[in-house]
């Protein structure tokens, strides 16, 4: 099944499942390095557009910049939810 394939995540540093990126974005979004990272493993596209909406694969295929900080500040607030999910 392809949640459960595995690979090194480049922002985390450590092995992810797909289903991971899946949720792990903003508001339970996918993440915004989806498509960047699994697209020579299978047609990740076509699976986001499978299963998301088309404004949810636009943001993902098209993201816009975000300032560093914002980056470092949301994968702390994830680390603090999936902390607390332990």
């Amino acid at each position: 099944m392809t949640e459960e394939w595995r690979r090194r995540c480049p922002r985390l540093g450590h092995e992810v499942l797909f289903s991971y990126c899946l949720g792990c974005g903003m508001n339970g979004e996918p993440c915004l390095k989806t498509a960047d990272c699994w697209w020579e493993q299978f047609d990740v596209v076509a699976y986001l557009k499978a299963h998301f909406s088309q404004e949810t694969v636009a943001r993902l295929l098209n993201p816009q910049p975000q300032p560093k900080i914002t980056g470092i500040l949301e994968l702390i607030e994830q680390a603090k939810r999936n902390a607390g999910k332990s």
